[in-house]
């Protein structure tokens, strides 16, 4: 129940059909907004190995919530991009101008851990669980209603998290890219929706990871969207776009990044620019889930008898 969550399906095999108002590519793009605990936990540098106190790589990162946010923030709302915003929920206590922000660009905010500090994979199952609980109700209380995704910091899990996202009320997941098409994950607390993230059209795994250059990043994007708008003419597919505010809101980043949103928004007519929360609305009555999951420990037969073939 840990690692074979869906099943084998491939593209070809499954039925034809459209997104709302006969789109066939439906494009999201998430900001991932973090806060970091200074000198603890887990930490995203540009420049590895500098001695205690770091405060080259803090005053990099504070960019982000000080200026990258807003301005990636105008840009999606500029060009009619609806924004998504990755949300690490310290946010609302360090940046509030940033939260009042996503708010007025009518952002989908999506559960991205309390500090980027942090890792689910550090965590025991009650902790974990208490940890998921306590970033949607801070989002509930701050927004007037919980989030339905999350996306983990790290993109990482502990073998029970899909299991604790539905039974804490998480209802699609922004981590995983198995298919062009969201899948449905089996859960002992019930179906769990896989969205697909991006993990190369990531400016943290591409750029800071692999050392991309703005110009390369832009081009991945623009070669995607093209490549997958033709490949939807057979039917729907998603596609993702994930920035962080203290990467791509820098400006030459920036600059290289709305050429490549700019050549996405000329194409607004034929496609769906929309939010995690819409395509799993839509999927979801297209496509139900099958019942939950037994709990662990049922039988093979009974684990491969859970799963959906989107």
């Amino acid at each position: 129940m840990t690692g074979d969550r869906y099943a084998y399906a491939s593209i070809g095999q499954r039925p034809r059909g459209c997104w709302p108002n006969r789109r066939r590519l439906a494009v999201y793009i998430a900001v991932g907004v973090e806060e970091y605990r200074f000198g603890d936990g887990h930490v995203e540098d540009l420049l590895p190995g500098v001695p205690h106190p770091d405060l080259v790589n803090r005053s990099w990162r504070d960019y982000g919530n000080r200026v990258g946010v807003f301005r990636l923030l105008d840009r999606l709302t500029g060009l009619g991009l609806p924004p998504t915003v990755l949300l690490n929920t310290m946010v609302y206590d360090t940046a509030p101008a940033v939260t009042d922000a996503a708010r007025a660009a009518g952002a989908e905010i999506i559960g991205h851990g309390i500090t980027n500090s942090d890792s689910l994979a550090d965590m025991t199952e009650a902790a974990e669980r208490e940890y998921l609980r306590a970033v949607a109700a801070r989002v509930r209380a701050e927004e007037g209603t919980a989030p339905g995704g999350w996306s983990s910091p790290w993109l990482a899990h502990t073998p029970r998290t899909v299991d604790l996202l539905a039974e804490t009320g998480y209802r699609y997941l922004l981590d995983l890219r198995p298919d062009d098409q969201p899948v449905w994950l089996a859960s002992a607390g019930g179906p769990v929706l896989a969205i697909p993230y991006a993990l190369e059209l990531n400016d943290s795994s591409t750029i800071v990871g692999r050392q991309a250059s703005a110009t390369e990043f832009a081009d991945m994007i623009v070669d995607e969207f093209d490549e997958l708008r033709a490949a939807a003419e057979d039917r729907p597919l998603v596609m993702s776009i994930v920035v962080h505010s203290y990467i791509s809101g820098a400006p030459f980043r920036l600059r290289q990044l709305s050429r490549a949103l700019s050549h996405l928004a000329a194409h607004a007519d034929g496609v769906w620019f929309t939010q995690p929360r819409h395509i799993h609305r839509a999927f979801a009555s297209a496509v139900p889930a099958a019942p939950a999951a037994p709990a662990a420990g049922g039988t093979t037969e009974d684990q491969e008898a859970s799963h959906v073939r989107p």
